[in-house]
């Protein structure tokens, strides 16, 4: 299987669509968040038209910066995995949106406990796939994948225990656009992928083994 993996789109959807119609062989699209900035629901259904239009599955979760009418326009639209997982062939995609609450009061922001119950839902929708893939919009706090420009690490602390009670195979996120990179935690892979605005993205491989591939 080969998924495209894009975080922190912000409306740049033309951006994203480039990516879709010059990759070639692939099987799914993910969307981690940010999918805009501060947008409407319109704005969201249509960005999930847009997507559907590739003919491949489509999984999206909110990111901050996505209020309540676009994560309820994801739900309606089908494409959700914020709080739940799904299965496709022996891949489990499962996902937590949002952010930690902040001193910048962005618009999507819960607390700690219930980004670990949302973790834990969609863990146990997937617990029987061969593989199972975390989307979060946050990364685990205190890596090298959640510093921002001054240095302070600003990950969730939920996303951290999670990865390290239960050891997904691999864990996806954003929303620190300056800390694009990989790592490992315990027996999990680790990727910030990087804003999709400037044309970031990860390819994602999962065969005999996961491999991620930061592209753009």
């Amino acid at each position: 299987m080969k998924a495209l993996v894009f975080t922190d789109v912000h409306g740049s959807h033309t951006s994203v669509e480039r990516v879709l119609s010059a990759a070639g062989e692939y099987d799914v699209v993910i969307i981690g968040g940010d999918l805009t900035t501060n947008g409407t629901g319109v704005e969201a259904h249509e960005a999930v038209e847009r997507y559907r239009a590739f003919e491949r599955p489509v999984f999206m979760i909110p990111g901050n910066m996505d209020p309540a009418v676009v994560e309820d326009a994801l739900a309606r639209g089908g494409v959700s995995i914020d709080g739940r997982g799904v299965i496709v062939g022996d891949v489990g995609f499962f996902g937590v949106g949002a952010t930690p609450f902040s001193p910048l009061h962005t618009p999507n922001e819960i607390s700690e406990e219930e980004t670990l119950r949302r973790a834990e839902a969609g863990w146990t929708d997937v617990r029987g796939a061969r593989w199972k893939v975390l989307v979060a919009h946050t990364p685990p706090f205190d890596t090298g994948l959640d510093r921002i420009y001054s240095g302070k690490h600003v990950g969730s602390t939920a996303v951290r225990q999670f990865i390290e009670r239960h050891g997904p195979d691999i864990a996806l996120c954003g929303h620190v656009h300056e800390s694009r990179g990989r790592e490992t935690l315990g027996r999990t892979l680790i990727v910030n992928c990087g804003p999709a605005i400037r044309g970031f993205y990860v390819m994602l491989t999962i065969g005999d083994e996961i491999a991620a591939e930061l592209c753009g």
